[in-house]
């Protein structure tokens, strides 16, 4: 009997799972079909989590005559949370697209050719946590329109026409956001000049040199050749004496 009731139990669960899962399979029909759409295009599109339905839009690979069509059907996905457009040919114009998408908590539009006119269709974003605008030419002027996103917490401008000063702006602003500008370089001293040689090692190779015929042209040249021929008189002095 209570054997009987425990397997009742677990397939009450397995039912109520199922039901469950079922429900969170269903979507609206023009959600639907912008979700096939895009994927026709070439977009990853995938639910957060098992248990969290909201959606996650990625363009991975490079995409064939990419434009505003291929991001048009996004306005139709309610649940959209997290979008990344790295590296494909978004520009101020196609970035217009992204102005229903209010919902969004991540965006990547790094390496886009994106400026700062294109931050404006961001303002509506107001539960946006994460924005990646690395390589991209915005520049402190497009900041401004990022200031009234309260819940971004990581916002990156690598090689961008950002500023530290405009950076630093923005952070007082967004009080708890990491505006990071990436690594900043620090230039290394200029070496030592090598030490200087001993002076008396100095003195003693001073004016040493020889010419391209081999003569010595050193200043102690003449000291030297008044010196041999000196020797050579009294060499030859002791052989006339012992001649005679």
């Amino acid at each position: 009997m209570v054997r009987s009731a425990l397997v009742f139990v677990f397939l009450a669960g397995l039912t109520s799972l199922a039901v469950v899962g079922q429900e969170k399979a269903k979507r609206d029909p023009a959600e639907q079909k912008a979700m096939d759409t895009l994927r026709a295009s070439g977009a990853l599109v995938l639910e957060v989590a098992q248990n969290d339905p909201r959606l996650e839009v990625s363009f991975l690979q490079p995409v064939e005559k990419f434009g505003a069509g291929t991001l048009a059907p996004l306005k139709d996905i309610k649940s959209l949370v997290s979008l990344n457009l790295r590296a494909q040919p978004v520009n101020d114009e196609i970035a217009g697209q992204l102005v229903p998408l209010t919902s969004l908590t991540r965006l990547h539009l790094e390496k886009t050719k994106i400026t700062d006119a294109a931050l404006v269709h961001l303002k509506g974003m107001k539960d946006l946590e994460y924005l990646n605008l690395y390589e991209t030419q915005v520049s402190d002027q497009g900041l401004s329109h990022l200031a009234e996103l309260k819940k971004l917490k990581n916002l990156y401008l690598w090689q961008t026409k950002v500023t530290k000063d405009g950076a630093n702006k923005l952070k007082e602003q967004l009080k708890g956001c990491d505006v990071n500008v990436g690594v900043e370089f620090v230039p290394l001293p200029e070496p030592k000049d090598m030490p200087k040689e001993p002076a008396k090692d100095a003195k003693a190779k001073k004016g040493k040199g020889k010419n391209k015929d081999g003569k010595d042209t050193s200043k102690d040249a003449p000291k030297d050749a008044a010196k041999e021929k000196a020797k050579e008189a009294v060499k030859d002095a002791a052989k006339e004496k012992a001649k005679s």
